[in-house]
């Protein structure tokens, strides 16, 4: 008799587990639905302003005619003509899209928040690619959507669009202007260590979040020890495919030809790839080359309490025996190999856009003007004195602005 309680005791103890379970499971749903939702009224809530101020910039002026000329003596035509709307000139500058397509755990969040915090100043929108699951790979019929939105979205121009996507060629489409790419990258085994962490312990940027792994104390060399999923080589192979786009032979780890079309792409279809260990300087570089977007991003990146806003929680450093381990596969080589390039070119640039002073980094003054400029007629050589003139004084400021020689 006892036994027959004690079962039925165990029976009802598990059942109320269960029940408990699930009623967490229906909570933690019901508060990521409920976090979607609030992010999609805000993000259309900016939206709606932005836009409203974008229509009121762009609204047409009239052109009164001068007192000296009177409508009768202009006729009907010109009159007509006169009195028309007229259009703003065409802006280059806002015509412009840059794709921030950002690999998971390089301090995308904390580059992307400066980008949030600018966009008001300087009139720009900013817009998250969201993903299913942030699944990186889009199917053939989404990314034809995607590039119509981003070519023909004027509403949504000059725009900021970021997220985890591998990288997509516009020019398939048939699109005749394509945007601006830019990315970070991040040393390999920093990076999986980062993400496996990230999974199990969370960050301080949103601290009660639930994550996936969360409850799963093992660490980084014990999986490794244990040959974890989580922590195989295969999961090193991340940033090539995000750089390589979406053929199939991008997502194969250790494929050769994938880690060759990364590097076409990048030298090709990207104006800046920065690593993470050098964030600053990816912003200061941004700036000097893209003021429309990033004018005083390296000073708020420097001042603002957001500059190293995520931090993941727990991190352990690895044994020397797991590094070791994973570099003997063949998807680390390439992936160090890859990262060795994206540093390599990122020194050049900067070492041909900034002067060390002082023992801080600033943008070179313009080192380019304009000459022998022809045909000579009259009407062109006071507008090529007042350029030459206009250039020499934006060349002093610059150089006023930078710090004297110590």
């Amino acid at each position: 008799m006892p036994g027959r309680f004690g079962l039925l005791a165990a029976l009802l103890l598990l059942g109320a587990m269960l029940f408990v379970e699930h009623q967490i499971r229906k909570l933690e749903q019901a508060r990521a639905k409920l976090e979607r939702v609030i992010a999609r009224r805000e993000a259309q809530s900016s939206e709606s302003r932005l836009a409203a101020e974008h229509r009121q910039l762009q609204q047409p002026q009239r052109l009164l005619l001068p007192p000296t000329q009177p409508e009768a003596a202009l006729g009907p035509a010109a009159v007509a003509a006169a009195s028309a709307p007229v259009q703003p000139p065409a802006d280059d500058s806002n015509d412009v899209v840059i794709v921030y397509n950002r690999v998971p755990k390089t301090g995308s969040t904390s580059f992307t928040n400066v980008a949030y915090d600018l966009c008001g100043r300087n009139s720009f929108h900013v817009l998250h690619i969201n993903t299913t699951r942030n699944s990186p790979i889009m199917s053939l019929h989404d990314q034809a959507k995607f590039v119509s939105n981003v070519t023909t979205w004027k509403e949504m121009k000059p725009g900021f669009y970021h997220g985890h996507l591998s990288f997509i060629d516009f020019t398939k489409f048939g699109v005749n202007r394509k945007p601006i790419y830019i990315n970070v990258v991040r040393d390999p085994i920093e990076r999986l260590i980062s993400y496996y962490y990230f999974l199990r312990f969370g960050d301080d940027y949103r601290p009660g979040l639930r994550r996936r792994k969360q409850g799963d104390k093992k660490t980084f060399d014990e999986c490794v020890r244990e040959g974890g999923s989580d922590c195989s080589a295969e999961k090193l192979w991340l940033q090539i495919p995000f750089f390589c786009g979406h053929s199939s032979e991008c997502w194969n780890p250790g494929n050769r030809w994938a880690l060759e079309q990364a590097k076409t792409n990048l030298l090709s279809e990207y104006l800046l790839v920065g690593v993470t260990e050098e964030l600053e300087d990816f912003i200061m570089l941004l700036e000097a080359a893209l003021p429309r977007f990033f004018k005083g991003a390296t000073s708020h990146y420097r001042s603002g309490k957001r500059s190293h806003l995520r931090r993941t929680v727990e991190k352990k450093p690895p044994s020397r025996e797991s590094i070791q381990r994973l570099q003997q596969s063949r998807a680390w080589q390439m992936e160090k190999e890859f990262y060795e390039f994206v540093l390599e070119q990122f020194q050049f640039v900067r070492a041909h856009a900034v002067l060390e002073r002082g023992g801080e980094l600033f943008p070179l003054a313009q080192n380019y003007f304009y000459e022998k400029i022809y045909p000579r007629h009259r009407e062109f050589h006071g507008d090529r004195r007042k350029a030459a003139l206009l250039q020499q004084q934006q060349q002093q400021q610059q150089q006023q602005q930078q710090p004297p020689l110590p």
